[in-house]
Formats: structure tokens, C-alpha cells, sequence
């Protein structure tokens, strides 16, 4: 049971928070039970903790009537509720019974009135009831539409699925009824084309329609929270996600493979038609149980074990297994290896013998210990193990209802978990951990003992066998590779000419010249396999190989920086695989004549296309090419977050200026001109500032203008009004820019900042522009103006948008009204859009946002005053706030240092990882970020603690700047 943390103060807050909610949360500090099952949650999982307070009279129910009925009590609205409800009501229904189910699990299981066999199947009963009524809702709504032939559209959620040809297999760790906390669902989801239901004109649409929404009805969060995260991957391979029934028989009767059947132990129906469902589970029972004693699998099995990449918690000082980060679930001596040993034992011996088909881990333990097909003292350690394992995986799961299953690094997080665990600490808890761990890892390496020996002599690298070449393997590790086998049967497949770019002869002889050069540069980074096996992700999405191999094999040089970006960028690896031929960006970019313009042949390029398609297809394919070198320098060091944030802002400025006369010349061919007439292109947010980030948005607003008499545009097919033809051509333009091709998107366009937001037009006249400026506009509107500039159009109507902007940011306003509305909209963004996790830089309070809000806000407040603060960069404006006077001169340039820092982090974390919510980084990206901060500060930064006390440090002085000179923000 759970240890309580002596916390007098905490309990007098709780008991404060009890007096202040309403009856039923009041009645619970009347309950010195119910007070002290508070103070546990309390202290261990804030999860649990509010859904206590929310969900109070499930909590009294379950001390007043215990944890059975109380979970009764939960599923029971479940089967009695109308499965015809609107689907707001019934999406509400399934997050209450998720809430309430979860509360009730977490008390039993913490106050032990549960063990946990009880605990996971409680979970799993409320994962099946819930998704059985969101099918049977889901079938109705598709009888509703003429689609499924229901037989009966009336009664509970069981007779509605009964007949309906839907079966829903529960997968995974629900199908063996051991749900975690944050499990996902693992569901198969098949229909039979033989049932009644089964509707000939509209085939399987409706089916795989079901599954879409079904995951949307599972998943979505609203202010209710969700319901289970749902994951239907495990259906045969590239197919929909509801398959027939003979597709799935025939994928697996010819197609299928050992980790499938292992899979497979555990399907049982969780929802829809049950008949079918169970004899499609017959039919597949040769697949799964095979006759002859199949040791075959215990390699194959093990060969995914492997594959398993665990990164940190592997092993400590003198070889040990760390507790710190260990992950205990796919960790050495984890919960996955003992799973697999019971899995590889029922393969072999379950054909023969079906008590062994035990879908339970415990089950299935004791199945094969009383059959004499596993040791009974291992079959005992084992499931020691198992139960200790789980109870830890469920405690870090309880504290936030996060999917993880990795232990803290912090020695004080680790003595909470130990706490939490019953020990008296985390090294308590850490040596009980360890000693099941060791007895785990010993069974299973005892399991797969019989496997040859890799150890030798030599140097070779050879892959055109069908086995492993054990020298091959031990130079690989030499050169520093882990994984070694697994990185070999990779590189064989590529010789073997399983992806399409590695067919052809010539493809694979390029590749057999260049691979000693490439596994040498890619074991130069920190992480080679993870690198090496991006580089593979590559490979096996070209269609052609030939030109990029050709490419690596006459650049040396091109290797090694393409081997550092796939080990230290996944972000930019991803980029690559989907446009591969952005790699002629880093050849491009080395070759660059110094001082050279972005996009500099593209003018050239628009002259001499035949079409807009053309001039798309130019622009595009320059664009990324461009965009990935300065990604790529910036990544390597060779730029720093202002010269990168300048080079994306000319890539932007250049795109969009050849863009705009090319596609006006386009629309006029079929509309003619406007007299007077044109277009500019106002750029704000990042490119306005010229301080675009990776993957930064283009925020625009297009504003045209005409002369006073013009009523229709003249010399095109059809004539069209002015306000219609210049509304229609900025739906050209913002299509030009974001328009798809074989190299991707250039930009994503943003254009709520024009004028009335969304509900606007999404082009405005000069004259509109003006007046909603000067009478309208809001002053968050003033503030995304201090960044804006004209990047293309006619010169004179950029001069005049020019001025309209400056005429807005410089008429007569109160400056302290200007800053109580910018500090309000600050605390309104903090309480309704929180920073998305620990590392979310831009919003976090002190971060990103806030440098940029004291900038505009000032510049707003002080502009009419000080014209001068409306040009320039945000680090430009806040010297000029401070040699102004609004700011201190050191308080100026300590926001400029927390702004560059900021951008700079930002920048490494979009290239490297994108959104990234743990508090934990890949190694890589750590270091990547430490690096960084050390350039900006001027001191080393040799840990992440370290980092995270540079950012508060500056996070605490951007706070302090702006409550002092824009407003206070309530806590």
C-alpha cells in the first residue's frame, strides 16, 4: 500500500479545498477515511487527486458500498443509457464513465483493496463497455444514412451490434484483459461482407468510416477529458482501417508472421457482432497454433527484442541495470522481455497443448509451469517480477495520466515513486526494482542462450548473404554501432533490393561503393544506429535510387553532413524522406558564391515558364532547397538564430515577389485588369520581423487598391467587380504559396491578422485597411502591426501601406490604457492557451511571447511619440527602448539576450524534435541545446539542470520586465 507523505501543511490546504467545494466535496472532510485516501492522492498523483474532487460522490460511493459496487455503479449508465443519444451527449457519457472508472481503480488499487489482476481487469471492463456503446452509436448513425442494414436500430448496445457484421477485436494488453491506466486500445476491426447488415451499393466505406470516427469518439479531449487513446495498427499490413474478413484471413494464411501470431494470443472480441467475430477467431487458430513444436519463433522473436532501441536506464557503474530512467516496461529485465519468453513458449508448445493459450501473462506463467514447459522457481520470479513491474508502471502513470513507463532521473522523483511503491525511499525501492530485474533478465537470457556466438576476428563488411557474417558484426561494433545485427539485416535489405531504390543493379553497386564511407560517417555521430536507420527510413521512400546515390557517390563531403542531420535532427530527417531531393540544398548551399541573393535564380526561372505551374514547381522546389540549407547551417553551427531568422525572412520576401506578378498575370488572363489597380503583400508576425523560425508560418495581409471610377475589370474572359477580383486573386496567391507538389508545400499561410480576423475578407482595400486602423482595431491589432512591412506589390502601393501602417501606430492614444490591454490579453493567453509542456519556449510564461509583448506593447504605448520604434527587429527595438528611456539600458539588453536565447533553443527544438512535451530530451537534442545556451551565455551549461537554470533565470528577468513596464499578471 502506498506510504503517505507527511505533509501538515499540504493536509491543511486539502482540508481548506474540501470547506470550499460544494456539498459533496464538504461531506468528504467530514470522512476521516475519505481524508486520508485525499491526502495519498494528494501527495502522489495530481491526476487522481482531481478527479477525486471532481467525481466526490464516486468517492463516497466507493467508501460507502466498496470498489466493486462502486465500479457496478460506474458501467451501469453504460448499459442502460440510449445509444441514439446525439453524439455531444454520448461522447460526454464515455469521458464520465472513463473519469469515474479511473478514480475508482486508482483508490482500490492504492488503498489495496484490489490486486491487480482486479485492477487491469476493471479497466479493461470499462474499456469494453465503452467501446461497445460508442459502436453500437456509430452503427446506428450509419443505419440513419442508408448505409448498413441494421437488424434491429432498438434495445441496448448489444442488441444493436448483434448481426451487424462489425467485429471489434481488443488487442494487446486489452484483449488480455491487463489494461494500464494510460493504455492505449489496441483494437483489429473487421466487417463481414456475408452479413445481412452488409450494404452492396455502398460496400466498405461505412465500416472504415466507423473506425475513423470511433478513434475521434475515443481520443478527442475536450473540457471532459477522453476516453482511451485508441491504436489500430496492428491491422495486416496497408490495408484500411476496417478490413474484410477474407482479406484478413488471406494476409494471414499467406503473409503472416511471428510477431503477428504473438499478437494474435491475445485477440478476443471486445464489441460488435460477436457470432462472426468468434469464427473468424477459428479460423485463424492454424495460424496462431501450430501443430509441429515451432522453435523457429523463438529467433524471430527474439530478433524484435532487439529492435528495441533503449537509449537511457540500460546500465550503470560496474554493469548494473540504473534505476534512474530505466524504462520498465522495454528495459532490460522489463515487462516486455517477460512477455516475450511467455509468448516464444506458447508458439512453441501451444499447438499441442491449448491449456497453454492462457491470454493473461499470469495465466499463461502458471499455464506452463504446471506443464512442465517452463521451471517453476522461474515461472515464480517471473511473475513476481510481472506484478512489481505493473504496480510501478501504473504509480507513474497515476501521476498525470501520462503514457510513460520510464523512471524518473531526479533522486528526489525517484523517492516519491519509491513512496509511492510502499518503500521508505527511492534507494529501498530502487534495490527491490534491481533484484527483479536481474532474475528477469537472467531467465530470459538463459531462454535464448542456444543463440551462436558473434564474436571474431576480421574486419569485413559483407551483406549479400541470407545470415548474419559474425565478422562483419564485430567490425560494426568496433566502428561503434549497437545494434549490430539488426543494422545488418537492414543494410542486407537494401543490398537485397527490398526498397525501390536499391532494385536496379546499378542502384545496388553504387550503394556497395559508398557503404564503408557511409557507415563510417554515420558512426561519427552519437547515436549511429538511430541515425543509420533514418538514413534507411530515406532509402525506402525514394522511388529511384540511382540519382541520390549518384549524388552521395560523387560528394564525398555530403555524407558526413547528411550523417550529422539524420543523428542529430529527426525533424529535418522526416523533411528529407518526404522530399528526398532537398539534399541538392546542401550541395547548393556549399557551393554558393558568397554575398549571393536567396532564390537568386528564380526570377530567371518565372521568365522562362510556360505556365503558373511551372513558376509554382520553380518556386517550390527552390524554396525547400534553400530552406533545408539554412536549417541545416544552423543546425551545424555555421549560422546563428539572427542570420538564420534573416535567411528564411529573404527566402520568404524573394518567393513571395516573384510569386504575386506571376500569378496576377495568370488571373488577368482570364479576368483582365482593374484600372489603377493592384496588390501588396503585408507581411507581420515572423517574416515581418524578419525573425522566421523553422516552420515558421507565413502571417500576411493583402491589401489592393484601384482607381476611384474603375467598376469592373476589363480586357479578361469575364469582367469582375473590383472588391470580387481582388478577393479572388488573394485566394490565388495564398494557393500559389501553399499549393502541394512532389516537393512539398512551400509555406503555410496565416491570415487572421488581417483586418476583422477570420470574418473579414481575406483581401482589404488601402482605404478600409486605414479606417478599421484607425477606428476598430484592437490593440493586439497595433501590436502585430509594429512588425509589419510591405514585401511585394507595386512600389507606390507599398509606400502608401507603408504609411497606412505607420498613420496607425502613431495617432494620439493613451499610453497606460495600451499596456493595462496588452498585459490583459497576456493573462488571458496564460490562463485559455498554457504553454504546451516543459519546453514549450514560445508561450511559456517569461518566454517568447512575453520578450515580444513588451516590444510591441511599448511600442504601441510610446510610438506617437517616438516614431523611430516602428522599424527593425524586436532585438533592434528594445535598444531603441532603451536608449529612449522606456527601458533601463541593461534591462534592454538582458530582454535581447533572453530573446536570441529563446529563439535560438526554439529553433534547435523545431529542427531537432519538434513539439516535445517530456521533460527528458534525447541525449542529442540535450547537448544540441546545451551548446547553443553556452554560446549565448558565455558559461558552460553541462547538464540539463544546468539549461533549465539558465532559462529560468532569463524566463524570471523577462517576467520582472514585464510586470514592471507593461502590467501585472495575477497569479
Amino acid at each position: 500500500m502506498t506510504r503517505p507523505l507527511h505533509d501538515p501543511e499540504g493536509i491543511a490546504r486539502l482540508r481548506a479545498r474540501l470547506a470550499e467545494g460544494d456539498a459533496a466535496q464538504q461531506a468528504l472532510a467530514a470522512r476521516a477515511e475519505a481524508v486520508s485516501v485525499l491526502e495519498v492522492l494528494g501527495a502522489h498523483s495530481p491526476f487522481l487527486s482531481d478527479l477525486a474532487f471532481r467525481e466526490a460522490p464516486t468517492l463516497h460511493r466507493l467508501l460507502d458500498r466498496g470498489a466493486d459496487a462502486a465500479m457496478q455503479t460506474v458501467l451501469e449508465p453504460l448499459c442502460t443509457a440510449d445509444v441514439a443519444s446525439p453524439r455531444e451527449a454520448v461522447a460526454s457519457l464515455l469521458r464520465r464513465a472513463k473519469r469515474q472508472g479511473a478514480l475508482v481503480a486508482g483508490v482500490a488499487d492504492l488503498m489495496g483493496m484490489w490486486p491487480l489482476d482486479r485492477v487491469t481487469g476493471a479497466l479493461s471492463d470499462l474499456a469494453d463497455e465503452t467501446i461497445e456503446f460508442a459502436i453500437a452509436h456509430l452503427l446506428l448513425d450509419g443505419a440513419r444514412r442508408g448505409q448498413i442494414r441494421l437488424p434491429r436500430t432498438k434495445g441496448d448496445k448489444k442488441q444493436v451490434t448483434k448481426g451487424s457484421g462489425l467485429i471489434v477485436l481488443g488487442m494487446g494488453k486489452l484483449g488480455a484483459r491487463e489494461l494500464n491506466y494510460s493504455s492505449d486500445v489496441d483494437l483489429l476491426l473487421l466487417h463481414d461482407p456475408d452479413s445481412p447488415s452488409y450494404h452492396e451499393e455502398h460496400g466498405p466505406a461505412p465500416y472504415i468510416r466507423i473506425a475513423r470516427d470511433l478513434v475521434r469518439l475515443m481520443e478527442e479531449r475536450t473540457g471532459e477529458g477522453y476516453v482511451f487513446r485508441t491504436d489500430l495498427r496492428l491491422r495486416p499490413d496497408a490495408t484500411p482501417l476496417c478490413v474484410s474478413v477474407p482479406v484478413a484471413l488471406s494476409y494471414y494464411e499467406s503473409l503472416g508472421q511471428n510477431w503477428e501470431r504473438a499478437a494474435m494470443i491475445k485477440a478476443r472480441c471486445v464489441a460488435g457482432d460477436r457470432a462472426p467475430a468468434e469464427a473468424f477467431l477459428r479460423e485463424l487458430r492454424p495460424f496462431i497454433w501450430r501443430r509441429h513444436l515451432d522453435f523457429a519463433a523463438v529467433a524471430d522473436i527474439h530478433s524484435i527484442k532487439r529492435q528495441i532501441h533503449i537509449h537511457k536506464g540500460e546500465r550503470g557503474a560496474g554493469g548494473e541495470i540504473a534505476v534512474a530512467g530505466h524504462d520498465v516496461k522495454l528495459g532490460r529485465g522489463g515487462i516486455r522481455e517477460i512477455e516475450f519468453s511467455v509468448q516464444v513458449l506458447q508458439l512453441i508448445w501451444g499447438g499441442r497443448d491449448p491449456a497453454l493459450r492462457d491470454q493473461t501473462t499470469l495465466g499463461a506463467l502458471a499455464a506452463l509451469a504446471a506443464a512442465g514447459k517452463m521451471d517453476r522457481r522461474a515461472a515464480a520470479d517471473l511473475a513476481d517480477a510481472y506484478v512489481f513491474l505493473r504496480n510501478t508502471e501504473h504509480r507513474l502513470q497515476m501521476v498525470e495520466d501520462r503514457q510513460t513507463h520510464r523512471l524518473p532521473e531526479a533522486p528526489q522523483e525517484l523517492d516519491r515513486i519509491g513512496r509511492f511503491m510502499g518503500f521508505a525511499d527511492g534507494a529501498e525501492f530502487g534495490a527491490a526494482l534491481t533484484a527483479h530485474q536481474r532474475r528477469v533478465e537472467q531467465h530470459y537470457s538463459r531462454m535464448f542462450e542456444a543463440a551462436p556466438s558473434l564474436s571474431t576476428e576480421g574486419g569485413s563488411l559483407v551483406f549479400t548473404g541470407v545470415e548474419d557474417d559474425p565478422a562483419t558484426l564485430e567490425n560494426l561494433r568496433a566502428m561503434g554501432y549497437r545494434e549490430v545485427s539488426s543494422i545488418a539485416g537492414m543494410i542486407r535489405s537494401w543490398h537485397h533490393g527490398r526498397p525501390r531504390a536499391t532494385r536496379t543493379e546499378r542502384a545496388r553497386e553504387l550503394l556497395t561503393e559508398i557503404m564503408p564511407a557511409l557507415l563510417a560517417a554515420f558512426a561519427r555521430q552519437r547515436e549511429p544506429d538511430a541515425a543509420l536507420i533514418r538514413f534507411g527510413e530515406l532509402l525506402g521512400r525514394l522511388s529511384a535510387g540511382v540519382q541520390f546515390l549518384s549524388l552521395l557517390h560523387r560528394n564525398p563531403p555530403l555524407m558526413g553532413r547528411l550523417a550529422g542531420l539524420l543523428g542529430a535532427a529527426p525533424q529535418l530527417a522526416d523533411h528529407l524522406a518526404r522530399q528526398p531531393m532537398a539534399l541538392d540544398g546542401l550541395l547548393a548551399g556549399s557551393h554558393a558564391a558568397p554575398g549571393e541573393k536567396p532564390l537568386a535564380a528564380l526570377p530567371a526561372l518565372v521568365r522562362e515558364a510556360r505556365d503558373l505551374e511551372e513558376v509554382l514547381e520553380a518556386t517550390r522546389r527552390l524554396v525547400t532547397e534553400r530552406m533545408f540549407e539554412v536549417d541545416a547551417a544552423s543546425l551545424e553551427g555555421r549560422m546563428d538564430a539572427d542570420a538564420s531568422a534573416l535567411a528564411r525572412s529573404e527566402v520568404a520576401d524573394a518567393a513571395i515577389a516573384a510569386l504575386l506578378p506571376a500569378v496576377e498575370r495568370d488571373f488577368a488572363r482570364r479576368f483582365g485588369r482593374v484600372a489603377g489597380g493592384g496588390m501588396a503583400v503585408l507581411a507581420v508576425g515572423k517574416l515581418g520581423g524578419r525573425e522566421m523560425l523553422p516552420a515558421s508560418d507565413l502571417d500576411l495581409i493583402l491589401i489592393y487598391e484601384h482607381a476611384p471610377e474603375a467598376e469592373a475589370s476589363e480586357g479578361g474572359a469575364k469582367a469582375l467587380a473590383p472588391s470580387e477580383y481582388f478577393i479572388r486573386l488573394a485566394h490565388q496567391v495564398v494557393a500559389a504559396l501553399t499549393s502541394p507538389g512532389k516537393e512539398g508545400r512551400a509555406f503555410e499561410v496565416d491570415m487572421r491578422l488581417r483586418p476583422s480576423g477570420n470574418k473579414g475578407p481575406v483581401a482589404v482595400r488601402l482605404s478600409a485597411f486605414q479606417r478599421y486602423h484607425a477606428e476598430e482595431a484592437w490593440t493586439w491589432e497595433r501590436m502585430a502591426l509594429t512588425r509589419a512591412r510591405a514585401v511585394a506589390g507595386p512600389p507606390e502601393l507599398c509606400k502608401a501601406v507603408q504609411a497606412a501602417r505607420d498613420a496607425a501606430l502613431t495617432q494620439p492614444r493613451d499610453p497606460a490604457a495600451a499596456l493595462a490591454d496588452a498585459a490583459h490579453m497576456r493573462a488571458r493567453m496564460l490562463r485559455d492557451i498554457p504553454g504546451d509542456g516543459p519546453w514549450d519556449i514560445k508561450s511559456m510564461p517569461g518566454g517568447l511571447v512575453e520578450v515580444e509583448f513588451i516590444s510591441q506593447a511599448l511600442t504601441v504605448a510610446h510610438a506617437p511619440e517616438r516614431p523611430r520604434l516602428l522599424r527593425g527587429t524586436t532585438r533592434e527595438v528594445l535598444a531603441a527602448l532603451g536608449r529612449a528611456g522606456y527601458l533601463e539600458e541593461r534591462e534592454a539588453a538582458t530582454l535581447i539576450q533572453a530573446e536570441r536565447l529563446w529563439r535560438t533553443l526554439l529553433g534547435v527544438m523545431r529542427l531537432t524534435v519538434g513539439q516535445w512535451k517530456d521533460p527528458t530530451l534525447p541525449v542529442t537534442v540535450e547537448e544540441s541545446l546545451r551548446e547553443a545556451a553556452a554560446t549565448l551565455v558565455h558559461h558552460a551549461v553541462p547538464d540539463l539542470a544546468a539549461l533549465r537554470e539558465v532559462m529560468r533565470d532569463h524566463a524570471a528577468a523577462v517576467r520582472a520586465s514585464f510586470e514592471r513596464r507593461v502590467g501585472r499578471l495575477s497569479p
